[in-house]
């Protein structure tokens, strides 16, 4: 099990400059399917890929978007482990004293796969589209819209960007792939083409999309843009690969031990220690926030912080987490940020342990002290009744489905009544569970490098200033200035401070409740060398991979 610890990327002080010549040696990611020793990278062949979700775009706001965004497009910076961020589209930064003009030398002699030059104009044009909402990325207007002031190409190779207020974790965030540039002429096609036709300066090209069934990918022969942390420069190896979508989890490992797949993604848990004999492993601790329970704060029984706090003392999440997933993804009590999260509190991991009797005792004091026929509890003749949509398949596989179920049982014993309400990728998309007289507690998380996340998440939902994100519905002014305050910050210490309050108000307030780590997994064939998973939100990465003979 891979557990990353990440320190704060960015240097603070008068000016930041990072130079692509003291950064090249770093090397790629300490994740990987590593290759011998003696080992020579050969090229050809096709990577038979087996995912588990299939997106409704193939560039966009999700992170399993972001996964075959990877694969086309190419970012201005890369994340290692450790947090550094290291050149790939920007071969140097510098930031000004006030932090707010942000200015990049760009890499040069690099074309998009339809011919035309990557740049400066280039650039300005992916972030005027990005910060567009009819483009539908509102994961990258969630980053920097508030903070994005303008941009404008210097010249051919220098771009500036002017931000309204300090931003630290602004180069975490654009390693991400939701900020993979694409062809400025591509983008006046229109966000329906660039949705199934992204055109990149990335290692591979789209060739076809079967829905419902594959993505084609073919090697870009002219590929020189790989960042800095890349196994190495050049073309990738692999002539194709074959991007299948295989939803259930038996399937996919199945298609493995076949022969039909090189690599799957996300090993069933009950298979991790054949997968282990057998392939090469690799395992990545998601950072942002975990996979966690927001409660509904505003509307329903979860209205009541002591019932919120009840249901939280009701359920032992560690021990269901453990038997659901069979002790190999981590729990994560701290609600607030996975664990492999910069600015992560560790003091907050054991909010809430187990204890009914501590929760019984908060439902009394809370007035719900009646049990009906079948057990559970009321007030005012009204029954203890909870909603829990969850999203099958997109967020929970069966394993994640046991989990809720198991909570469900303990949270009865206590006098809830939990309801299951399996929903579908349609159905998320479209917005049916997100009012909130839809539902009382939901599941969810977000994947990002950055402790910044939590402004994403708890920004207040107003009616002059939405904020969809905000799942809890959770308003507090005080934590969103926290927040605020520490995305500006320009001392490493202070953040830190800010965060941890920031923290502690969301795990005490239980707004949400932590279940465990979102986390990416890959089991590859021995004889596939080089796969790695990228560290700012575990894309897997194949334009390393070779087949060794």
């Amino acid at each position: 099990m891979t557990h990353r610890k990440h320190s704060f990327p960015l240097a603070f002080g008068a000016a930041t400059v990072v130079v692509a010549s003291v950064l090249a040696a770093c090397g790629g990611s300490t994740t990987g399917s590593a290759g011998a020793a003696n080992a020579k990278p050969v090229n050809g062949g096709t990577i038979y890929y087996g995912h588990e979700q299939e997106p409704p775009c193939l560039t966009g706001g999700w992170v399993q978007e972001a996964y075959l965004d990877r694969q086309v497009l190419d970012s201005l910076v890369s994340q290692v482990q450790g947090g550094k961020i290291v050149p790939w589209l920007a071969t140097s930064w510098k930031v000004s004293a006030d932090q707010k003009t942000w200015t990049f030398t760009l890499k040069q002699g690099v074309k998009f796969t339809d011919g035309t030059p990557f740049n400066a104009a280039a650039l300005k044009a992916n972030f005027e589209y990005w910060l567009d909402p009819k483009a539908g990325n509102s994961t990258v207007q969630a980053y920097i819209g508030e903070y994005y002031k303008s941009s404008k190409a210097v010249d051919d190779y220098t771009f500036e960007l002017d931000l309204t207020k300090p931003y630290s974790p602004l180069l975490s965030a654009l390693s991400q792939g939701y900020f993979g540039v694409q062809s400025a002429k591509a983008l006046t096609r229109g966000v329906a083409v660039n949705c199934v036709d992204p055109v990149g300066t990335g290692p591979f090209i789209v060739q076809k999309w079967n829905r419902g069934q594959n993505i084609i990918f073919v090697r870009n022969p002219n590929y020189n843009s790989a960042p800095a942390n890349a196994r190495h420069q050049g073309p990738a190896y692999v002539n194709k690969i074959v991007w299948s979508f295989l939803a259930e989890s038996t399937v996919r490992y199945g298609s493995l031990t076949s022969g039909q797949s090189n690599v799957i993604y996300d090993i069933p848990t009950v298979d991790w220690q054949d997968a282990k004999s057998q392939f090469q492993v690799e395992q990545y601790i998601t950072p942002g926030t975990p996979v966690r329970l927001a409660l509904n704060t505003v509307q329903g029984p979860f209205a009541d912080v002591q019932v919120r706090q009840a249901f939280a003392y009701a359920t032992d999440r560690a021990s269901a987490v453990k038997s659901a997933f069979n002790g190999e993804i981590p729990y994560n009590g701290n609600g607030a940020l996975s664990q492999s999260t910069p600015g992560y509190d560790a003091s907050l991991a054991n909010a809430f342990a187990y204890d009914p009797a501590k929760a019984a005792s908060l439902l009394d004091s809370a007035g719900w002290t009646q049990k009906d026929s079948a057990g559970y509890r009321t007030k005012n003749g009204k029954e203890l009744a909870i909603k829990l949509p969850y999203p099958a398949g997109t967020v929970f596989t069966s394993e994640g489905a046991t989990l809720l179920q198991d909570l469900q049982q303990q949270a009865k014993q206590v006098g809830f009544n939990v309801t299951l309400i399996p929903t579908t990728q349609s159905e998320e998309f479209s917005g049916k569970y997100s009012a909130p007289n839809s539902y009382d507690a939901e599941p969810w998380y977000w994947t990002s490098p950055t402790a910044g996340v939590l402004y994403i998440v708890y920004r207040q939902n107003l009616k002059d200033r939405p904020n969809y994100s905000n799942s809890s519905f959770y308003n507090n002014p005080q934590l969103e200035q926290l927040i605020a305050q520490a995305n500006s910050t320009l001392d490493p210490a202070q953040q830190q401070k800010l965060y941890d309050q920031a923290q502690s108000i969301i795990v005490n307030q239980a707004a949400a409740i932590g279940l465990y780590t979102q986390t990416t997994s890959l089991a590859i064939k021995k004889n596939l060398r080089d796969v790695w998973l990228e560290d700012s939100q575990g894309e897997p990465v194949f334009s390393d991979a070779y087949f060794a003979k």
